[in-house]
């Protein structure tokens, strides 16, 4: 087990005074993921993000109602039309006992807008950072954007000369680096051990600038991918908490006295990719020639033949929304007008194959996590029945999401899962990562596994960011939503829903992002 370095004895010694006056108490958690790397900037997903917002913190946070709030950055206020000033947080300490300023955080984002970077979309609208002095900021931005402050919610500040003096001056999303496994934030909580996929322990940082709202003195966490071990675990006391809790065990561990259900719907839409750019299916026993997904109405026909009523009832056991969208209806730049859905129907399916060249159907990859959502690879599985009924073969690949992305960013797959959450709780993100034309100059589609391509969505976009009247931002939204969904660049399926469970003894907050915020945390 690697423990973390360049934490002081005295910020130690501290801590073991400052929780004097609160009962001592260890918290042990788990998880179907573990998250993938201790490093900020290195993978851009729920579980990396949501862990590290415990150690790490950014300019701004979001609180227990998702609204953004002062952090690192006291306030901040617009240049005009040409960016964004933040004044900083005077006093503020990483853990190792470094002072915290503007030099900090300017070498965060040019490492956090690398190409090495899989958060670098996050500055696609950033056209020059300038420090003013230690604790004043400015991001410039190429055209007005009132949305930035919330789009860095995320972005998490690392100390200069801690990364620079261990060699990570630059993420590593496939590699280790020291960050991988080692960590340094201003955040409440600090790294204290580091076994990857076995146990992460964290403790109270003492010397953290803001009010702690629990009495943890130690938290641990434990990834188990076996749903019934994790139930397990709860109900015989080894575990304090476990999220998500298989939909089965919902009913009975409500009535079971001592522990609490927690319920809550996430701002993540599940849906289907297809493989846009690649010429060839990859993982055909037939159709090794052309790749049917190119087509329009291919993708349409698959749509269509999804029963998604019959995933949210069954697989979901009803705890899920249908989606039509990218994002949810509670998310800013929702398009009411295109609510509706694609309708079942299977006789359609088969005659849009049939008009598309493929009266037989055909056989393709197709890729999911089994770790990483909800009954995942069970939506898979029940998915690939579905489409058997047009004739189409599912070749199912199922795996841990800590080789699931690696694998969807080689491009081995005709079609896989994805769920989004948007960081800004605005449509324009998803627009941003999932639906612009994948470019490394420009920082855009870096989600964008399949590569689908269209001009005007990409015309849109940086009209989208810059509007500030917000019927005509909404009318291009809407715009770029029905091209998407007229397109079939996605198939968007449903919301997932949130469900934790713990002891009775537990209190703390369930946010929508899924972001587990230790600080709220308190054992009765």
């Amino acid at each position: 087990m690697m423990k973390i370095l360049g934490i002081s004895g005295v910020a130690l010694i501290t801590l073991s005074l400052s929780v004097s006056s609160l009962s001592a108490e260890t918290f042990r958690w788990a998880g179907k993921t573990d998250p993938q790397t201790m490093d900020p900037h290195a993978v851009s997903s729920a579980p990396v993000l949501g862990f590290l917002n415990n150690i790490y913190e950014g300019l701004v946070r979001r609180n227990k109602q998702m609204k953004i709030e002062a952090s690192l950055a006291e306030s901040w206020e617009p240049l005009g039309l040409d960016g964004w000033r933040f004044n900083l947080r005077k006093g503020v300490k990483f853990q190792d006992g470094s002072d915290f300023n503007a030099e900090d955080v300017m070498f965060s984002y040019e490492r956090a807008a690398s190409e090495e970077s899989d958060v670098r979309s996050w500055f696609a609208v950033v056209s020059e950072v300038i420090v003013q002095d230690d604790y004043t900021i400015d991001f410039m931005t190429k055209a007005p954007n009132p949305l930035f402050p919330n789009s860095i919610a995320n972005f998490l500040i690392m100390d200069k000369t801690w990364t620079e003096s261990n060699d990570a001056a630059r993420p590593s999303k496939e590699a280790e680096n020291f960050a991988t496994r080692n960590a340094n934030g201003t955040g409440a909580f600090a790294l204290t051990s580091r076994d990857p996929g076995v146990r992460t322990t964290l403790a109270p940082y003492a010397g953290w600038w803001g009010e702690m709202e629990s009495n943890v003195t130690e938290a641990i966490y434990t990834p188990i991918g076996e749903a019934s071990t994790g139930i397990a675990a709860l109900l015989s006391g080894e575990i304090d908490m476990i999220e998500p809790i298989p939909l089965q065990d919902v009913p009975r561990m409500k009535q079971r006295s001592g522990f609490t259900v927690h319920e809550g719907v996430e701002a993540r839409v599940l849906m289907f990719g297809f493989g846009h750019e690649s010429n060839v299916l990859k993982y055909s026993n037939e159709t090794s020639d052309k790749n049917p997904f190119q087509d329009a109405r291919v993708r349409k026909a698959i749509y269509q033949a999804i029963d998604v009523n019959a995933l949210t009832s069954k697989v979901m056991r009803g705890t899920a929304a249908p989606a039509s969208q990218l994002v949810s209806k509670d998310m800013q730049g929702y398009s009411t007008s295109l609510a509706d859905r694609f309708p079942l129907d299977v006789e359609a399916s088969k005659k849009l194959l049939a008009e598309a060249g493929y009266p037989n159907g055909f056989s393709f990859g197709l890729m999911c996590p089994n770790d990483r959502y909800i009954n995942d690879e069970a939506i898979c599985r029940t998915t690939a029945s579905m489409l058997a009924k047009i004739g189409v073969e599912a070749k199912l690949t199922t795996m841990p999401v800590r080789s699931y992305w690696s694998e969807l960013r080689a491009d081995n797959f005709d079609m896989y899962l994805l769920g989004w959450a948007p960081g800004t709780f605005d449509a324009e993100q998803p627009l941003r990562f999932l639906a612009s034309t994948p470019n490394k100059e420009k920082k855009l589609g870096s989600w964008n596994f399949g590569g689908y391509s269209n001009a005007r969505v990409d015309e849109l976009l940086p009209m989208i960011q810059t509007e500030i009247d917000d019927e005509k931002r909404q009318a291009m939204i809407d715009e770029a939503h029905k091209l998407i969904q007229d397109e079939v660049a996605y198939i968007p399926m449903y919301v997932q829903p949130l469900i934790w469970a713990t002891k009775d003894n537990i209190s703390l907050t369930q946010r929508t992002d899924n972001f587990f915020i230790l600080r709220w945390v308190t054992v009765n």
